[in-house]
């Protein structure tokens, strides 16, 4: 069942399995584990994130393409599904007409940016992405009658997901079953559902193709597949996914803006994330989302609480003081790096694949 449920592709290393399943409880349970606003907004962002950041790996880790015009969807998705709801009111249809329109945008421009730049190798295309993507936030901020320009739009979403609206009375565990809550598990059941939908697509005869494509696209090229044809498709996919993560996002903070939405420090995360967890492992994006997301908001934090504790001592307390957690969060980074170059998850299925060919 569970084999069938992953596609074939068990996370083969027990420690990896533990830290996947620690991972699905946490956030299974976020609601009703961890009380306060702040811990319920960093888990729906590991949600929306591992959809994000898997989305990319399906162009980077298992295609081989370097984009920068991720985020660029990942806003397309967040601003139909926000202006909908702005300019038709707060209602399903408004959902359903924004996620779609936003759906036919990031198809159309997925297609014509694969179509006349996929031909073209490497940095170039990186470079062409780049340049779509920072004119896309320009656009977003300028047409500010439409978009709200730099402030954003704020929104009302349906009933069922508004803060005030409460499914039944009283509580159960402790927590209230509200708009909150239900908009949280829409995400977080939204967010499973496009995980294993990704998981299927790479461990299919498609995403074996792809795999070739990125180790070899002239072999794969001479034994009759087109690659231009496959890489679109790839580009759209991710292109498509991408986009529903934005309509999640903006679903739960009812507000799009060019900052929170199509900033390159957005498309940055994502790299970072996808180096950390390990490309080519869809795996990957649920680990580097939980730790990066999680070292983002807390690190900060304790930080504090160490500097504190070493008063006594000011050359330390001044070093892990939490004005200097960017820094640190940047040698963390570089640590990972030195020590899983494949990332985590690959370098626990090496150790799990080296441990298993030893000979008895």
């Amino acid at each position: 069942m569970i084999k069938t449920l992953l596609s074939g592709d068990l996370p083969r290393s027990r420690l990896l399995s533990a830290l996947l399943l620690v991972v699905l409880c946490g956030l299974a349970l976020a609601p009703f584990l961890f009380h306060g606003a702040r811990s319920l907004n960093v888990a729906a962002t590991i949600c929306v994130f591992v959809v994000l950041v898997a989305s990319y790996d399906l162009l980077l880790g298992y295609t081989g393409i370097v984009s920068f015009a991720h985020t660029m969807f990942y806003g397309i998705g967040a601003y139909g599904v926000g202006l909908a709801l702005h300019g038709m009111g707060p209602s399903w249809s408004a959902v359903l007409v924004g996620t779609a329109g936003a759906l036919a945008v990031s198809l159309v421009l997925a297609l014509v940016i694969g179509l006349f730049s996929l031909r073209v190798r490497a940095i170039f295309y990186a470079m062409i992405t780049l340049a779509v993507a920072a004119a896309f936030a320009v656009l977003a901020s300028q047409l500010s009658d439409l978009t709200g320009g730099e402030d954003g739009r704020t929104f009302k979403v349906p009933e069922l997901l508004q803060p005030g609206f409460h499914l039944i009375d009283g509580e159960i565990l402790g927590r209230a079953i509200d708009g909150k809550l239900i908009t949280y598990y829409l995400v977080f059941f939204s967010a499973l559902a496009l995980f294993l939908f990704m998981l299927r697509i790479v461990n299919s005869p498609f995403g074996r193709v792809l795999q070739a494509i990125r180790e070899n696209d002239f072999r794969a090229e001479a034994l009759g597949y087109r690659t231009v044809v496959y890489r679109t498709l790839a580009n759209c996919l991710g292109a498509l996914i991408a986009t529903l993560a934005g309509v999640l996002m903006a679903l739960w903070l009812r507000y799009v803006g060019p900052k929170t939405m199509l900033s390159f420090e957005v498309m940055t995360d994502i790299l970072l994330i996808v180096v950390i967890g390990g490309m080519g492992t869809v795996y990957g994006a649920v680990i580097g989302s939980a730790l990066f997301i999680l070292m983002q908001n807390y690190l900060q934090v304790l930080m504090k609480e160490a500097s504190a504790a070493l008063a006594g001592v000011p050359l330390l307390a001044n070093l892990f003081h939490p004005d200097r957690w960017l820094l640190w969060l940047g040698v963390l980074f570089v640590l990972s790096v030195y020590f899983f170059p494949a990332g985590i998850v690959g370098k626990l299925r090496a150790g799990a694949k080296a441990k298993s060919d030893r000979p008895a």
